[in-house]
């Protein structure tokens, strides 16, 4: 195995792990989270819930997928994702070293996303 396929594992369980992670604690109703839905116009906390539960899910195919087969949308969504929900952070009143904290949570899908296509073109 070369080292490019090493990495692209490592960013593999990585980002899985992310998401894996963010959607089971999405799907568990994470308070603070279904709070931040209100910053923006969500103020129903079922509503809410539901929406939560429906990223949850959502992260956790992502999770699948970049694990057994990462496809080009799948990782793009999830360097969109990884950004969004990274930068919603100081959005809600939270240090803006608080999304300096996870650029890993977009940049590791980014690098995942190069390596996998560079490793195709080879």
């Amino acid at each position: 195995m070369s080292n490019t396929q090493k990495a692209i594992w490592a960013l593999r369980i990585g980002v899985a792990g992310e998401f894996l992670g963010h959607g089971v604690l999405a799907l568990q109703g994470k308070a603070d989270w279904v709070g931040w839905f209100a910053k923006f116009g969500v103020n129903d906390p079922n509503i809410a819930t539901t929406l939560l539960m429906l990223v949850g899910i959502a992260d956790v195919i992502v999770a699948l997928i970049v694990l057994f087969r990462p496809i080009k949308p799948v990782l793009l969504w999830a360097v969109f994702w990884g950004f969004w929900t990274a930068l919603v952070r100081p959005i809600v009143g939270a240090p803006i070293w608080d999304f300096i904290e996870r650029f890993a949570n977009w940049g590791a899908p980014l690098a995942l996303l190069f390596l996998s296509q560079r490793n195709k073109s080879e």
